[in-house]
């Protein structure tokens, strides 16, 4: 879970390694480092914390930078060791000529590390990473061949890995290889990139070549040759990159995240235009390629992990509703390691924002060996995990910088609610009048978003006076639950604050013992059946002196004196509500973070690609 870049090409090295982990800090970290191959040797300038203190350590440093032409560079996300000087990347052979960065696991390092401790190998870290730098120097040492060094020391490896990897007696070249770990080679005019991700080449090559697994590229300033392990040459296209730079600027926001937060009613605006063409026209699968066979399916397991998992309780809700099928939901990290019931008459469908989650795509192997028909939900369509089915439902919310989900979880929703009306036009299980009505519903949406976006002094103002709470309860009941489950997840990841989310009706069943004054209670009001019940369990909360907040339509008739702060926001249908109560929440969110100086964008401990399980 960490960020890598490498580049050779005739820039300052040092600050156009900088520049491209600058872009990348959204994927969490805790340190960074840069390894400079410059004048027969290497030099590794490594600092903890944020990149500031990596450019501070350079600029002290500066007379060691040379004229160098290659170098590669890392933020670290501690797995294996602290949050160290000593274990931030880039690591060292112990005779100082090969360096390397990885993003990964490598799941044997224990076992390699006592052999080659046996061997002589000395090792300064606590990493699993640097068991693959002396594995790789031992295999140097035999073949003088940097590229035949990695490829059979990477064949003893098990787990994820992205690698870029320099040696000093080779200084014309840097050495990329992925297995299970995204890497993009960056073609640029007579300079050429490696990295973890898009956003760090962004604005500075006119196209990539993805790295598919156990794929390896030896980039030179002028050429990248790719080849399999076996070292059989591969020929692979250069895309053009499809994001302008405009997606990491802040564009006037004070943080990526409020960027993000106001994006969202275009993002809906985009979706609805490619699928939903008119009330009376059946939904359009625009670019998406969907080949399954409704007939064969039997029953619905959703897999995924954070605010993933919480766009599939929204689909449960209204799928289970329209399809009349049983839909299953899990945490990918449960349903990898658990005997589960799927078979060829499961649809198993699998989101992820990044399309790299770690889980998540164990998860969709296992229920693609098992026989499932698969779908795949992500925001990056050149992803790994859209490897497993040609089912795909691209996002298409932009590249999301901040670390908290905000439009992406939109964009999930979206998506799932279209989807669902397709399906439900399959197999006739809604009437023509309920489909034109839950269209019309959803075609009002971007405008009701934006209404609800509009309200924002309102919501900084609650924000300044929640702020100081340490604990925080969100509560509602059916569709709404995974309105509060988000909630309270958005305000945990960005502030600090402790808040839960419990079925309302389980509040009194152990929770409710919680309530006082200094415990607030944030309550999504929706409409429907369980609004009289909602009301009932908001005033079993007040009569504990619980402050009590709420979200609600503006259309419902709801007994004032019972709240203490009211957020309103437009009717809609049930199916819609959650989705527009969720702006409020994830503004309210943003502004007591924001109030209580956090580092919004990235919060501490947290990393936007989870590339481990």
């Amino acid at each position: 879970m960490c960020g890598l870049i490498g580049y050779i090409g005739n820039n300052a090295v040092a600050s156009t390694l900088l520049s491209g982990l600058k872009n990348l800090e959204y994927r969490g970290y805790d340190s960074a480092g840069i390894a400079l191959n410059d004048n027969n040797m290497i030099d590794v300038f490594k600092a903890k914390g944020k990149l500031e203190n990596l450019k501070n350590l350079l600029e002290t440093q500066s007379a060691k930078l040379g004229s160098s032409h290659i170098g590669i560079g890392h933020i670290r996300w501690a797995t294996h060791g602290k949050a160290t000087t000593e274990n931030a990347h880039p690591h060292l052979s112990n005779d100082g000529k090969l360096v390397l960065v990885h993003n990964g696991i490598i799941e044997n390092y224990q076992e390699l590390r006592r052999q080659l401790q046996a061997e002589g190998f000395v090792f300064h870290s606590e990493t699993d990473t640097e068991t693959a730098v002396h594995l790789i120097d031992r295999e140097y040492k035999k073949s003088h061949s940097l590229e035949q060094a990695v490829i059979s020391a990477v064949k003893l490896l098990r787990g994820a890995f992205a690698f870029c990897i320099m040696h000093q007696d080779e200084p014309d070249k840097i050495i990329a290889v992925r297995k299970n770990a995204p890497l993009i080679i960056g073609i640029g005019n007579n300079e050429n990139y490696i990295a973890s991700d898009i956003p760090a080449i962004i604005g500075k090559v006119s196209g990539i070549i993805h790295l598919a697994d156990n794929e390896l590229a030896i980039v030179r300033q002028d050429s990248v040759e790719v080849k399999k392990l076996s070292g059989e040459p591969v020929i692979k296209p250069i895309e053009k990159i499809e994001f302008s730079p405009d997606v990491i600027s802040k564009l006037g926001y004070k943080h990526f995240m409020l960027k993000e937060i106001n994006e969202q009613p275009n993002i809906l605006r985009q979706c609805l235009a490619a699928h939903i063409p008119a009330v009376d026209q059946p939904v359009s699968l625009d670019e998406c390629t969907i080949s399954l066979d409704f007939t064969k399916i039997k029953n619905i397991s959703i897999i995924a992990c954070g605010t993933s998992l919480h766009a599939a309780a929204f689909a449960q809700n209204l799928w289970e509703e329209w399809l009349h099928l049983p839909v299953h939901i899990e945490a990918a990290s449960e349903y990898i390691y658990k005997h589960n019931l799927t078979d060829e008459n499961s649809l198993v469908i699998g989101i992820s924002q990044s399309g790299e989650t770690a889980d998540t795509i164990t998860a969709v192997k296992q229920a693609q060996e098992k026989g499932a028909q698969l779908l795949l939900l992500t925001n990056r369509t050149d992803s790994s995990i859209t490897r497993y089915s040609e089912n795909v439902i691209p996002l298409n919310a932009g590249i999301e910088v901040s670390v908290a989900a905000t439009k992406s979880y939109t964009a999930q929703l979206a998506a799932l609610y279209w989807f669902g009306l397709y399906w439900a036009e399959q197999i006739s299980s809604l009437s023509q009048g309920q489909l034109q009505a839950i269209k019309q519903s959803l075609l009002e949406l971007p405008a009701l978003a934006e209404e609800v976006l509009s309200h924002s002094a309102d919501i900084k103002a609650l924000a300044d006076k929640l702020k100081n709470y340490h604990n925080f309860v969100y509560m509602a009941r059916g569709i709404n639950l995974t309105c509060a489950l988000e909630g309270a997840l958005k305000l945990k990841e960005i502030s600090y604050i402790n808040a839960n989310a419990y079925a309302a009706g389980e509040l009194k069943h152990g929770p409710i013992a919680l309530l006082d004054e200094n415990m607030p209670v944030m309550a999504i009001l929706g409409s429907g059946i369980t609004l009289s019940k909602m009301i009932s369990n908001c005033a079993e909360a007040k009569a504990r002196n619980a402050p009590l907040i709420a979200v609600a339509s503006e259309k419902e008739d709801l007994p004032l004196d019972l709240f203490d702060y009211l957020i309103k926001i437009p009717g809609a249908s049930h199916g819609i509500f959650p989705i527009l109560a969720n702006l409020p929440l994830q503004l309210l969110a943003y502004y007591i973070a924001d109030g209580l100086g956090r580092e919004v964008d990235q919060p501490r401990n947290l990393a936007k690609s989870v590339t481990v399980e």
